[in-house]
């Protein structure tokens, strides 16, 4: 079974649309730091 992997579809759907890690962070109401978090698999809250 294929298993999800936030991170890596996250980033990959982010620059796909040409955003950057702050931009998505304004969109979705947290911190840039967060956003880099879960594109790295460090936090996925």
């Amino acid at each position: 079974m294929n298993r999800l992997k936030l991170s890596e579809n996250l980033a990959f759907l982010r620059r796909r649309s040409g955003r950057t890690q702050e931009e998505l962070a304004v969109f979705l109401g947290v911190t840039k730091a967060s956003v880099s978090k879960w594109e790295t698999g460090v936090s996925q809250s």
